[in-house]
């Protein structure tokens, strides 16, 4: 299944060269699409003027984590919808846990390849392209 490539995304780290090799990566496969924010607070600030299909957002950042960044997304009725992918350094099962019950919808342990990306966001939307079940 060929993944959608007009969707929007919004990547989310406060290390501008992280953020710039996982755009890079977007775009390798095809993603068009994809904007940047330096940090949580801003992510929230572009989100409630553009609307996103998909954030990827690094989990260690400051002042708010990207966990933090999940929690208010999912709170906010506007917003809440958005598939929210969680990157992270860290492969504690315990912080997977965390993520998903704060509504993550998947994770990815740092470092990873396109082919990963690919697949992580592939899951994601394969869904819609199926009709629903009765």
């Amino acid at each position: 299944m060929a993944i959608d490539t007009p969707i929007s995304i919004l990547v989310v780290d406060d290390s501008s060269t992280m953020a710039r090799i996982i755009s890079n990566l977007l775009q390798q496969l095809g993603f068009k699409n994809v904007d940047e924010a330096p940090g949580a607070s801003s992510a929230l600030a572009r989100m409630r003027k553009k609307h996103y299909d998909l954030v990827i957002s690094d989990w260690n950042m400051e002042p708010m984590t990207g966990y933090d960044l999940l929690c208010e997304i999912r709170a906010d009725k506007k917003i809440s919808t958005t598939r929210f992918i969680m990157v992270t350094a860290e492969s504690k099962q315990d912080n997977v846990v965390a993520a998903k019950e704060a509504g993550a919808d998947n994770y990815i342990v740092k470092p990873f390849n396109a082919e990963t990306l690919h697949q992580k966001i592939k899951s994601l939307f394969a869904h819609a392209a199926s009709p629903p079940q009765t």
